[in-house]
Order: structure tokens, then sequence, then C-alpha cells
């Protein structure tokens, strides 16, 4: 049976290239009916953050990535780890063991990556290995740990690593380095699943595309039912006309305080006003009444500022269907 696993050291919340492999593990699991393993890296103390486990957990929840098994702390399997160093060598006088120049057991008899991810790859029966190229080096050194261990190697995938649009390690600088990053954004979590799963396995480095993401969010939003789309935006259902042209849930939200947070200003285009409160107070449609103001040259942009306080914004016929009919006519007696 293929097994894979997903290792990430508990940093905080994941890079998207981490979210890239745990992507793309799950996805290969899926496809050779296999199984998927969660293992926390925390075996160096001074990588590890507190509340990373949590945060970790937290974005592949986000994410909809599930695992079949674990978590699985590396730092709970050091007896195992240290009984493993034993049967490949002895320490030497300070109490550290080493396999050729790498060091396997620290002097105070703890484990390094090297030795407890070769040990745990041969315990949990990994038979693919599935990570970013930056490990390629790794893979040597593992695969004769496995072997000297009496074990048989995985198969070793190494895909391109995701980086900024200027060729460097992604960073804030670039928009978008973490999960966190990108629902701070207000990027849906269907659009990040969508993009990592179209990068698939990437043979060679790609860069972040964020204009592929703001387009997939703009089709996740636009495709969810009203309830749904008011819930994640933390608003009325009344309020969906407006937030459906919008490009992520931030952008969503403000759209949402247009219509939730009357404009305290007054417009000097008394004839547009006076005759969509006209409009209005007949019932007509929300597009029938743009339409209308339009044709007969009516100031769109005096009616926009009217209703919401900006120049800019939705479209106006989501505007006036999102406003309550008596809470639009206020706001066109305020404007007046």
């Amino acid at each position: 049976m293929v097994r894979v696993r997903f290792a990430p050291s508990p940093t905080g919340s994941l890079h998207l290239g981490s979210a890239l492999s745990a992507a793309a593990n799950r996805r290969f699991a899926d496809e050779h009916d296999g199984r998927a393993l969660l293992r926390i890296d925390d075996t160096d103390p001074a990588w590890n953050v507190a509340g990373g486990e949590e945060a970790i957990l937290a974005d592949l929840a986000w994410l909809g990535l599930g695992f079949d098994e674990g978590p699985v702390r590396q730092s709970e399997r050091f007896v195992r780890h240290r009984e493993a160093a034993h049967l490949i060598g002895e320490p030497d006088g300070q109490g550290a063991l080493r396999f050729g120049h790498t060091t396997l057991l620290r002097p105070d008899g703890t484990p390094t990556y090297q030795l407890a991810s070769a040990v745990d790859d041969l315990d949990f029966e990994i038979t693919h290995v599935i990570r970013g190229s930056d490990h390629r080096a790794n893979a040597v050194l593992q695969a004769q740990l496995i072997e000297a261990l009496g074990g048989e190697q995985p198969t070793y995938v190494h895909h391109g690593l995701l980086l900024g649009e200027d060729g460097h390690k992604l960073s804030k600088r670039h928009g978008a380095s973490s999960l966190s990053d990108l629902r701070e954004r207000g990027i849906p979590a269907e659009a990040v699943r969508a993009y990592l799963d179209e990068l698939d396995l990437p043979r060679h480095d790609v860069h972040l595309d964020l204009a592929r993401l703001r387009r997939l969010s703009t089709e996740v939003l636009a495709v969810l039912p009203d309830d749904e789309l008011a819930a994640r935006v933390g608003v009325p259902v009344s309020a969906v006309p407006v937030l459906r042209g919008a490009r992520d849930l931030a952008e969503a939200r403000e759209y949402a305080a247009l219509v939730l947070e009357a404009p305290q200003l007054r417009v000097d285009a008394p004839e547009t006003l006076v005759r969509a409160r006209e409009l209005a107070e007949s019932g007509i449609e929300p597009r029938a009444l743009v339409r209308e103001l339009k044709a007969v040259g009516g100031d769109l942009k005096a009616l926009r500022l009217a209703l919401t306080g900006r120049d800019r914004g939705p479209e106006l016929w989501a505007v006036v269907a999102a406003l309550p009919p008596g809470e639009l006519l206020r706001r066109l007696d305020a404007a007046l």
C-alpha cells in the first residue's frame, strides 16, 4: 500500500510551499488508494514556536486537507530514535554519534532531524517521500540510514519550489508567504486549494501567481449560496447583492460597509435624487431604476455618493438592491 507523509516543523502558519507539499501528498495518497500521515518534525527546539503545531493544524483544516494518521510528534519518539542510532554506531566520548560527517545524536543524546526522519519513514512504512526540492540533498543520507537499519528506502519525489515574482524565496514583501497571509487578504480556502491542485507537482520552481489566485477567489465567491457568502463576510443576507462583485472576502467586507454604514453628506444633484426617490417608491426593480436614470441623463455618480458616500464600488444597481427600501429613501432624503 502507498503510504506518504507530510512533515512540517512547528514554526507557525504554513508557508505556501509547505502547503503545496501537503496538498501533493494528500492527492497522491488519494490517487493510489493509499494513506497519508501527518508528522510534526519538532526535533530542533530552536525552530519550534509556541502554538506552531496548533497553527499548522488550523491551516490544514482551513484548506480541507485531512490525514489518515497523526499528528505524530518526533519529540515523543526520541527513545526509539536513540535506540536506532545505537544500531548504526557507537557514540563518541562526548556522547555524540556521527554517520560520516553527519551528527545523528547530539552530545546530550537527543536525535537530529536526519536520524529522526529516516527512522520514522522506516517505522511508519513510508513508500513515497514527496517534498520540496530544497530537501533533495537529504535524500541520499536518509536512504543510507534506512538501509543501515535494514529497511528498504522509499521513493523520493522532489517538486519545484514556490517563489516570489522576483524569483526569490517567498516573503511578505511578495504580498503573501503563508496561509495566514492569504486569509488576511480575504482569499477563500477553496481558491487556495484549487491553486495548489493546479500546480500539482511542478518539476521546476514556479512563481506565485497572485492574479490567478484572485481570479479563483472571484469564482469561488460567485458560486457560494447567499447565506454562506453572508456568513463568511459576517453581514446580513440582505447585503449579498453588493458582495457578488467582490474579488475576495476583504473586498466584500468593504462593499458591505457601503450599505451597512450610512454616509453623512449632502449631494448637489436634486433632480437625480428626487427622480431616484420617485422610482424607488414605485417599487421598480433595481436594475430598471438605474437604467431609467441613465436614460434621462441622471447623475449616477451623485446617486452613488448619496447612497454610499463613495464615488466607486460595486455596481450601483446592487447597492440599490442591498439597501432596505426604507433605508434607501432615508439616504436619498438625507443627501437632498
